[in-house]
């Protein structure tokens, strides 16, 4: 095995504050723990996490590292003990507690999943922090099937074009995304949308119960929170799922819970970041035994909208603030 340099760059929140406040550092070399590999980094994804903790928003849960980016992709340099399956040399793209942002970054080994035949690292760097979140919340949480219908809100998000890609890939019947302009919503029925709805110019409620017959959808993947909860409490069907995975703007609504009552709904969510290494495994094992074939096949990819080199993180976080982007954005080591 090549020796390792002590030091690596990572990109460090000097301060709670605006894109400026990130910078590269030099920080020591990350060492694989028992269970974990150590990976040199191709690629890490930039999520709205990220910019939460860089404003001082999101702390990194106990024992992670202070260093922002959620997934990266890249080569397997060193394994620490108990690593069973992953060997030196291995292209792998990894969902991580933090850390991403830096030329090594170390990952439990059940958080790994190999890089797609077809996709390079900076695709595969890409998949995991939206398809996990993707995956745990609309099928499991959600318990998304075939033949239902679903909405997505932030369609053209990194989660909004994954999530409407496995829906339609997983046989959805209708599957209706929100936007923000008509690029975007061209690009979510570019994607497998059936209807794609500019929020800005029309109500989400009145176009889903025009398409559906007055019926609703059965799950609505949620991102928005405040003022849209009763609504999304609305445009659901009898016996619908609602899930919550953020909340732009913001946690709190007064609602008028009968309605949910009456359609025997569900209001549930979660995050990520926090759960066991088993959990987090579980949920890799369903994509990659799901999820990658369909990706591997060409059914599913990746979106990305931009790449910056991991010195101007502070310049990926500006376009990601200004949601400009359709799907994600990625740092190049």
């Amino acid at each position: 095995m090549t020796a390792l340099p002590a030091t690596m760059t990572a990109i460090e929140i000097t301060q709670p504050g605006g894109p400026e406040v990130l910078k590269p550092g030099e920080r020591p070399m990350p060492l694989p723990g028992a269970g974990e590999v150590l990976i040199k980094v191709a690629a890490a994804g930039v999520n709205r996490p990220d910019v939460m903790q860089r404003k001082g928003e999101y702390p990194p849960p106990p024992g992670a590292s202070d260093i922002p980016g959620l997934e990266v992709a890249g080569t397997v340099v060193a394994v620490g003990l108990g690593v069973n399956h992953t060997k030196l040399g291995d292209e792998v793209c990894a969902l991580v507690t933090g850390g991403g942002y830096a030329t090594y970054c170390a990952a439990p080994e059940p958080q790994c999943l190999p890089v797609p035949k077809g996709l390079s690292t900076v695709e595969a760097a890409a998949l995991p922090e939206t398809f996990f979140t993707v995956w745990t919340n609309l099928f499991e949480r959600g318990q998304f099937k075939a033949g239902e219908s679903v909405l997505i809100h932030g369609g053209s998000s990194g989660i909004g074009t994954t999530a409407i890609q496995l829906a339609k890939a997983l046989g959805a019947h209708q599957v209706f995304a929100t936007a923000g302009s008509l690029d975007k919503c061209h690009a979510c029925v570019g994607l497998g949308a059936t209807r794609a709805i500019d929020y800005k110019l029309e109500d989400f409620v009145k176009v889903i119960k025009e398409d559906t017959g007055g019926r609703g959808v059965d799950v609505i993947l949620d991102m928005v929170g405040g003022d849209y909860m009763q609504r999304n409490i609305n445009a659901l069907a009898v016996e619908g799922r609602i899930v919550c995975i953020a909340f732009l703007h913001g946690p709190k609504a007064e609602l008028n819970l009968m309605p949910l009552m009456l359609k025997r709904g569900w209001l549930t969510g979660s995050t990520l970041r926090a759960r066991s290494v088993e959990q987090k495994g579980s949920i890799a094992a369903s994509l990659r035994r799901v999820v990658w074939p369909l990706i591997e096949q060409g059914k599913v990819k990746p979106a990305i909208y931009r790449t910056f080199p991991l010195a101007q993180a502070a310049e990926a976080h500006e376009l990601m603030e200004t949601s400009a982007h359709i799907g994600k954005i990625v740092l190049t080591a």
